[in-house]
C-alpha cells in the first residue's frame, strides 16, 4: 500500500484548473488503486512554520557543529517535523498555477523549508546529490497564457523539475494545462478535457 501526498499550490480550490485536472487523476488513481491512501496538503490552508531568523540560525548551527538555543530548537523542531511529513509519502502529486511567470509564494515557502542539506539532500567534495529517491512525482501545470516548450519567462515548470531534480527525483511526469484564460470557453473546455484525458491514462502506472 503506498502513501499519494497531493500537494495543492492553488487558494481558488474548484475553480483552479490545475486542481481540477489534478482531483480528476486522483479519481482514476484511487479506482485503479484502491489500497493507496491519499492526503491533500493544500499549502495555502497548512501552517508553514517561517523560515526566518531563528531557523536560519538552527540551519547554520547545524552546519558548523555549534548547539542550538532552545529559541531555534524549537524553530528548527518545526522544519524538521515538516521535512518528515514530505518524505514518508510514496508518490507526490502537485497542482499549481502559473504567477508572474513562476511559482505561488506559500508553494515557494515550502520548497525553502524542504530542501535542507542533510534531510533532502546532501553536499561533500564530489558536490550535490539528491536523497529523495525512488519516487514518482506528478505535476500539473497551469497557465493563463500559452508558452512554448522551454521559453525563457517560464520559470514555473523549469524551476519546479530543477528542485525536484535536485532533491532526488528522476521519475517526474509533467502536463501542462494552458491557455486557461486566452481563447473562447469552448477552446478552453476542449483544452480542459484534453488534460483530464492524459491524466487518465497516467493514473494506471503511477
Amino acid at each position: 500500500m503506498a502513501k499519494v501526498l497531493y500537494i495543492q499550490a492553488s487558494p481558488r480550490k474548484e475553480r483552479s484548473k490545475s486542481s481540477q485536472v489534478a482531483v480528476s487523476f486522483l479519481e482514476s488513481y484511487q479506482k485503479l488503486h484502491p489500497g493507496d491512501t491519499v492526503e491533500t496538503f493544500n499549502v495555502f490552508e497548512q501552517h508553514l512554520p517561517n523560515f526566518d531568523g531563528f531557523a536560519v540560525k538552527a540551519k547554520y548551527s547545524i552546519m558548523h557543529g555549534k548547539d542550538h538555543t532552545e529559541q531555534e530548537r524549537q524553530a528548527w523542531n518545526a522544519i524538521e517535523k515538516m521535512i518528515d511529513h514530505f518524505k514518508d509519502a510514496d508518490k507526490y502529486l502537485f497542482s499549481l498555477p502559473m504567477w508572474n511567470f513562476g511559482i505561488p509564494y506559500r508553494l515557494k515557502q515550502y520548497v525553502d523549508i524542504l530542501v535542507q542539506p542533510g534531510y533532502t539532500f546532501s553536499a561533500d567534495e564530489n558536490g550535490y546529490e539528491g536523497l529523495v529517491k525512488n519516487k514518482p512525482a506528478l505535476l500539473i501545470y497551469a497557465r493563463g497564457g500559452a508558452y512554448p516548450e522551454g521559453a525563457d519567462v517560464d520559470l514555473q515548470k523549469k524551476y519546479m523539475e530543477l528542485i525536484l531534480g535536485f532533491m532526488g527525483f528522476q521519475n517526474i511526469r509533467s502536463i501542462v494545462v494552458e491557455p486557461t484564460l486566452h481563447g473562447n470557453p469552448e477552446e478552453i473546455q476542449r483544452m480542459l478535457e484534453e488534460s483530464i484525458r492524459k491524466v487518465h491514462l497516467l493514473a494506471e502506472k503511477f
